[in-house]
């Protein structure tokens, strides 16, 4: 007899022997569900489920919301299938507020929601836009929703609206009696969207799902049928009712049908299936970028030590309920957070699994998730007690030296933990890449023009709902370092070690450079170099003394010389024709052609709208699309071209014409004395980060369209030109603008000595392209700054000049 069942029916009572849990297994609480397929996935996954009341599992699933103070209990391994603060758009009447918000602000974007009244709150504007329907001679149908009510129950048709109780909690919408029909029936399209993150948010859609339609024949309505709701209704909780309903088990056929056979119907019938599916996946990604501010911030108290861009404890499936008018322009009618996953048909099991099983791997949820969690804890509670890796707090005699160094150590904490971030997230991207299965990402894009859009509408998004609130949200969304990649913090950390060792008076490498936190004392009069290629050549000695510290390193040393060799390109100063300019502008221009870029869309809050690039290349090329590669020779000759454009490129002062900048530009540098303080002040204090990263903007934006026009190249990102730009960007903007200062006297940090650090290779003319891009940036500081400083004396002046441009006080104030 083996030990254990001698213990189990030990004094002749059978009890149960408890079996010891397998290590390296993931465990799931199911207890929270009714729904039997969401068992079935996690046995196929694998995870051994778990006592009810065992609330340590790594996988936790409940059909309703759970509380935020659940939420708040939960481990960092552990996941669960609800976001906080989700209910602001999925329960009717908070989507219509927020929406209704979002419409006010961005009209354009969002018109894909009926137009919805809220009872009793607007009961009278409701009232007044009947009247004036009446007054119109126009008669509408509405219908009218329980505000938190779900599976079809409460809703009606109206048409004579005096009846609607004043009193009574609903809401009324404007009834779409214009759909795409099918068959003669009206139907609408359950969509599966799964949100794997908030911090940052991810979604994606599910290329399958469920069509639902309508038991009866659609007529518009009138007063005969407002009452047949199996005809204007599509949900299967009403239909499923109707001895009309059909149940068949394939996919195109009977009441229920799947989205894919609906792509094929589409794709067979001529329809543009990819702007179909491209309109879809915008309208979700819309709605949910309403509910970011509400779901970040609810998230945020409910995890307040949860550093950003670690992984999620929650996730969410969604489905949104979408109808299509006759025109196939989707309109959303409603968002659920506890879609059903019941299997009553074939087609439901299906489409379901595959939801739910495609999602499971998405989560990437591992069993070595909890014992690394418990490692972290046990770690962090060391650091707490014996005070490791927390800074000192600078007193306050302490010294100009301690204060650099404090502000060095802290500027390199951020990085190191940004960088973690960084790399996390392209640890999770390549995951993802090998487990979408039937899933697609929708946000973020792809895209980098549809990103900018989004990012726009998520930085309204949070204005419009947490304003004055959240300060840490706001800031954090502006942060720099987001938009930053892999390689640029580690660049920057990099110059940060060798800031570090120069404060320290450490001399083994000497080829780094101080981060100055004072305005540098210049020996001389900086001038504006004649000739472009040698216009940084007061920025560059770092990288040229880099070179002659490395003798042993015979190939380095080669490679840093071959980077620091001026050419000689003319001693022409590029002068452009007089042209005087009524409207005011601030231009880069050139004097071939009249090609004109704006470049200032989004940006309106920052910078006066009367600033903009204009520039052409004096070049006729083709839109065609070049091959990906390209040989080494060709690669050559259009980073000459982008020099050529570089060079012809001038700021052209708002007013002015191109001569009278220039003018102006030499007058500031004639006199640097006198406007060096000026423009230290302007930049390195009055500015803060985001209009000092907007003043670099406006050449890195103007940059993009011409190496969009040069390499003909809709991607400029992929390009080694671009990427050796946004090194220089980011290192101008290097310790709150000392990178873009430091250009302008001998002293200070090289924005080149990065690039003799590196072993990337850099040609000459690339290395000439990127000394223009310099000198363009630096031109712009002081045209913004003469133009600041000119307008403060003379407001009066300056409306008359830009009579057209309404806000010009306003931005000037911003700048000022």
């Amino acid at each position: 007899m083996n030990l254990p069942s001698a213990l189990a029916y030990q004094n002749g009572v059978k009890r149960k022997v408890r079996t010891k849990k397998k290590k390296g297994t993931i465990t799931a609480n199911v207890v929270g569900t009714k729904y039997e397929i969401v068992r079935t996935v996690i046995g196929e996954m694998a995870f051994l489920k778990t006592r009810d009341e065992d609330e340590t599992a790594n996988f936790i699933w409940n059909d309703s919301a759970v509380q935020h103070e659940k939420i708040a209990e939960l481990r960092n391994y552990q996941r669960i299938n609800h976001f906080p603060g989700m209910g602001e758009i999925c329960r009717k009447d908070c989507l219509a507020r927020n929406m209704g918000k979002m419409i006010k602000n961005q009209p354009q974007e969002y018109n894909f929601s009926p137009k919805t009244w809220i009872f009793p709150a607007e009961y009278t504007q409701f009232q007044n836009y009947v009247k004036e329907l009446r007054r119109k001679r126009k008669q509408k149908t509405f219908i009218v929703k329980p505000a938190n009510g779900a599976m079809g129950h409460g809703i009606s048709l109206i048409r004579n609206c005096e009846k609607l109780p004043a009193q009574d909690h609903f809401i009324v919408q404007e009834y779409l009696d214009k759909p795409f029909l099918m068959e003669g029936y009206k139907f609408d399209l359950r969509i599966y969207i799964l949100v794997t993150s908030c911090d940052p948010l991810r979604i994606f859609l599910y290329n399958d799902g469920l069509v639902r339609m309508g038991t009866e024949k659609y007529h518009a309505p009138n007063e005969s049928n407002l009452n047949q709701l199996y005809m204007h209704l599509t949900n299967y909780s009403v239909n499923k009712h109707n001895e009309n309903f059909e149940r068949d088990e394939t996919a195109d056929k009977g009441s229920k049908r799947s989205i894919g056979w609906f792509t094929e119907f589409l794709r067979t019938n001529d329809y543009d299936v990819a702007k179909f599916w491209g309109d879809v996946s915008e309208l979700v990604v819309k709605t949910l970028i309403v509910a970011e501010p509400h779901v970040l911030h609810a998230y945020r108290m409910c995890r307040p030590g949860q550093p950003p861009g670690s992984d999620s404890v929650c996730f969410e499936v969604l489905g949104f309920d979408i109808i299509l008018d006759r025109k196939l322009k989707p309109w959303l009618l409603e968002i659920n957070r506890a879609p059903s996953f019941g299997t009553d048909q074939k087609i439901d099991y299906d489409v379901k699994k595959g939801v739910l099983l495609n999602a499971l791997k998405l989560l990437n949820i591992r069993a070595s998730d909890k014992k690394r969690n418990l490692a972290q804890q046990k770690a962090e509670a060391q650091r707490r007690l014996y005070g490791q890796g927390s800074m000192k707090k600078l007193s306050a005699g302490s010294s100009e030296w301690e204060k650099q160094r404090h502000t060095l150590e802290r500027r390199k904490e951020e990085l190191k933990e940004r960088l973690v971030q960084v790399r996390k997230q392209i640890s999770r991207e390549e995951h993802e890449k090998r487990h979408l299965g039937n899933y697609r990402r929708i946000y973020p894009p792809d895209d980098k023009l549809l990103l900018e859009k989004y990012e726009s509408l998520l930085s309204a998004a949070f204005e419009t709902f947490l304003a004055g609130r959240a300060a840490s949200l706001q800031k954090e969304m502006n942060n720099p370092l987001k938009r930053m990649k892999e390689e640029d913090i580690l660049d920057l950390l990099e110059q940060c070690e060798l800031d570090d060792e120069k404060l320290m008076g450490k001399s083994a490498r000497q080829r780094g450079s101080k981060t100055l936190t004072s305005m540098p004392e210049s020996a001389h009069v900086p001038r504006r170099q004649k000739d472009f290629s040698s216009s940084s050549s007061s920025c560059n000695n770092s990288s040229s003394s880099a070179s002659e510290n490395d003798d042993d390193d015979e190939q380095k040393d080669d490679f840093r010389q071959t980077k620091t060799v001026s050419y000689s390109l003319g001693e022409s100063k590029h002068k452009s024709s007089e042209r005087s300019n009524g409207s005011g502008n601030v231009f880069i221009t050139n004097q071939p052609g009249p090609l004109r870029c704006p470049i200032f869309a989004g940006h309106s809050a920052l910078f006066p709208p009367f600033f903009f690039f204009f520039f052409c290349t004096g070049v006729c090329y083709t839109r065609e699309s070049l091959l990906n590669l390209r040989t080494k020779e060709e690669e050559a000759e259009l980073t000459q071209q982008t020099l050529a454009t570089l060079s012809e490129m001038r700021i052209r002062f708002p007013g002015r014409s191109e001569e009278e900048a220039e003018m102006i530009l030499d007058e500031i540098l004639d006199n640097w004395k006198y406007h060096k303080p000026k423009v230290a002040s302007y930049w390195l204090v009055k500015l803060d980060s985001t209009k000092q990263r907007k003043v670099v903007d406006i050449v890195r934006t103007n940059l993009r369209s011409v190496l969009q026009r040069v390499w003909r190249e809709p991607d400029v990102e992929s390009l080694h030109l671009y990427r050796l730009f946004n090194r220089i960007f980011n290192r101008l903007l290097w310790s709150h603008g000392q990178g873009l200062w430091n250009c302008f006297s001998n002293s200070g940090s090289s924005w080149e000595s990065s690039f003799g650090r590196s072993s990337e290779v850099v040609t000459v003319q690339e290395l000439q392209c990127c000394r223009r891009v310099v000198q363009l940036c630096k031109d712009c500081l002081l045209v913004v700054y003469k133009f600041v400083q000119d307008s403060r004396g003379s407001l009066t002046g300056l409306i008359w000049s830009f009579g057209r441009y309404t806000p010009t006080v306003q931005c000037a104030e911003v700048w000022e």
